[in-house]
Formats: structure tokens, sequence, C-alpha cells
């Protein structure tokens, strides 16, 4: 090992793993992924046999050049220190917009141009453009529909969840999760009112936010945030931080949650008492406090769990599937979480089914532990939802011991 291969301390020299060659190739990831983004559509579209006239070939080539320098720029300062909302919904439309567009480039690019070919349908102009004009229509249609899909007030989601070791006065609990609200520079203060009005509907005893509440400070989306105020629940209304308070002073959201008359749970818990029987709620920071650098904020399960009988069913908040690991080893019940928007536009999922251990739905960990996974209530960043839809959760917690 060369002395490079060292960090140096004053308690002498401590080896440090070099990193992988993997490690080294991530770091390149934000500058490649725009370039193919961009290029791949551009080439697929217009220069792979279609013959376009000149100036169709050079506008669109143009269009795809200004593109792939405007959405780098636009995120940069609708996201970096400027936090310029109208530069941020440029920025995210053009990602969200150019990830369909590259997504059907690469498929119909490939797929539909070898099955025309094996058709034997017209010759290679002919097939060029039937790529280049079904490309375009879906991309065209997608966006339309994902458009409508992202701004509209999520559809709920009913199931029962049956938890093995919850009383019998329990049974028939009523819990509402709503999660990744992700208010921002669209402003969504009139969707924000009438997703509590759906709320409000399902006469829920508990309701549960498990973070990602906006992109931006507390003072800055209030006004979209404040009808979480107006939500109703017959036992309690609990929170915990997500990954995105972290980017946005995480405890300006705990002070204003708790104004609202939330109650955030930052590593405690709280009992909800029905019919005789008692039911642990806790919840946890997001597992990114830990290295947030604010004084007190970390995911501590332990912590949660103190002072609470061992033998009563928990249910446990934590904004990321992948806290699941922890949970199980703890012998929690049920965990609710979100995060992961389901993917948000297909096939966006892959990737996130590489950092989670759950996409959506219901998944059992271990000999007790349940996870619900939401797909998220908003969106984040491009105002597209595409094969994962946006949702609204009534959990009915069901007992073995039920009466009937």
């Amino acid at each position: 090992m060369t002395e490079t291969d060292y960090t140096r301390s004053a308690a002498g020299e401590v080896p440090v793993a070099p990193r992988s060659r993997l490690q080294r190739l991530m770091r390149y990831i934000p500058l490649v992924a725009p370039v193919l983004l961009w290029t791949v559509p551009c080439w697929v579209l217009l220069h792979t046999g279609q013959h376009w006239p000149l100036p169709v070939t050079l506008i669109g080539t143009t269009l795809f050049a200004l593109g792939l320098i405007g959405m780098p720029l636009a995120m940069v300062r609708g996201h970096g220190r400027r936090q310029q909302d109208a530069a941020a919904i440029v920025g995210d439309t053009l990602l969200g917009s150019i990830w369909v567009l590259f997504t059907w480039s690469v498929l119909f690019g490939v797929l539909l141009r070898l099955a025309l070919t094996v058709a034997g349908v017209g010759d290679g102009q002919d097939r060029a453009r039937t790529v280049t004009w079904a490309v375009v229509g879906v991309a065209a249609v997608l966006l339309a529909w994902g458009y409508a899909e992202a701004r509209r007030v999520p559809r709920v989601r009913r199931l029962d969840v049956r938890l093995p070791r919850l009383g019998a006065g329990l049974d028939g609990t009523r819990v509402v999760l709503i999660t990744d609200t992700h208010y921002g520079p669209l402003d969504r203060a009139r969707w924000s009112e009438r997703v509590c009005a759906t709320v409000n509907t399902l006469e829920a005893d508990l309701v549960c936010h498990t973070g990602d509440i906006a992109d931006g400070t507390a003072e800055r989306r209030r006004a979209q945030a404040a009808p979480l105020g107006t939500v109703r629940a017959t036992r309690a209304r609990v929170y915990v931080t997500g990954n995105h308070e972290y980017y946005s002073e995480a405890q300006g959201w705990v002070d204003l949650m708790h104004e609202l008359g939330w109650e955030p749970l930052r590593n405690r818990h709280v009992l909800l008492e029905r019919g005789g029987d008692t039911l642990v709620v806790a919840g946890v920071d997001d597992v990114t406090a830990e290295s947030s650098g604010l004084e007190g904020h970390g995911a501590r399960l332990a912590e949660a769990l103190d002072g609470a009988d061992s033998g009563l069913p928990v249910l446990l908040l934590a904004h990321q599937p992948t806290f699941v690991d922890r949970a199980a080893a703890h012998g929690i019940d049920l965990q609710l979480s979100g995060h992961t928007h389901g993917g948000q536009i297909w096939p966006f999922h892959y990737l996130v089914r590489l950092d989670q251990p759950a996409l959506a739905g219901l998944s059992r960990h271990g000999a007790r532990t349940l996870l619900y996974t939401s797909r998220g209530t908003g969106f984040w960043g491009p105002p597209f939802r595409v094969f994962a839809p946006s949702e609204i959760t009534l959990l009915v917690l069901r007992s073995p011991q039920r009466s009937g």
C-alpha cells in the first residue's frame, strides 16, 4: 500500500480502502446521463435513415442541443443555491419529458424497428420514419396522461392488514397514510386542500405522514402545507421526517407540523388505546438525519421504543423502506414508509429497486414484520406519473381475535 492510500492523524497512519472502479465511475454519472438522455432520442428520431428535409434535421438537432444545455442549467438554478422556482419548473419538466422520450426511443428504436424489418414493412426510410412517429406519439400521450395523474387528487387505496399480536379491541382501527406530498415550485395549495378533504372523509383513528412534506423550507412552502392543519383523526395525527426535510432546514418542518397540530415522532412513541387494548405507534427520523449534522437528529429505533411494553404490537413510521431491516431485528409488527414513489415514471422503478427492499404495497420481512410502502401522495421534480399512480392509503388493522 502506498502513502496515498493512507489518511494521517495525530495517532498515526490509518489505512483507508481505495475507492472501487464502480465508485469512481459513479462520479461521472451526472455528466454522462444528460448527454445520453438527449443524444439518444436525437439520433433515433432524426439521424437513423429518416432522410428528413435538411431544415427539419437542423431544427430538430438544434432543439435537442438546446435541451442538453438548458436542462442542467435550469436544474442548477432551480434546485441549487438560488432556488428559483420558475427555473426548477422548466428543468423538472424537461427532465421528465426527455426521460420518457429516451425510454421509448430505446425501446422502439430497437424492438419496433426489428419487428418492422422482420415483417418486411416498407423500406429503410419508411421504417425509420414509422419509428420516429411512434416514439413521438407514445411519448406525447404518456406525458399528457402522466401530467394529469400527477396533478390529480390521489385515489384512496384500501386494504386490511392482519397483525397477529393486535388485540381484539383494536380490530378495525383505521390508519390513513399520506406521504411524499413534496410541496414545491408548482403551487399546489388548492391540491393540498382537496387531499386533506379526502382524508377527512375516511374517518381515521390515526393519520400518518411519513415525510418529504416539501422541497423548500417551511417558511417558503407554508401556504401549501397549511391545509394539513385541517386533517382530522379520532386518536392522533403523527409525522416523521423524510430525506427532503434534511435538504430544507428539517427542524423548521418539525416545528411547523407541531404548530399545525401534528405529533412529530422523532425517535419516540405514543400509545393508541381502544377497546381495552393498546398499540404502540413509534416513529424515527429519516436515515439521512444521521449525516445531516443537525444536533439531536438521527434514526434511533431503540430510543423510539424506550419505555414501551415489549408485549404490545408496534406500528412504526420510517420514511424509507430500507429501514425495515432494523425494524425486523426489533420485532416491529408493521412499518409504514414512502420515499419510492413507486418509481414515479416507468421504468425508473428498476433503479429504485436497486436501492430499496420494496417498491410499493405490502411485503413481509423476517418472521413478524410487515412493511407497507406507499407510492406517495404527491410527486417529486418532474410533474408526471407514468404507470405509478399516487395514493392516499387506508389501512384497516385486523386482529386474529376479532369476533365474527
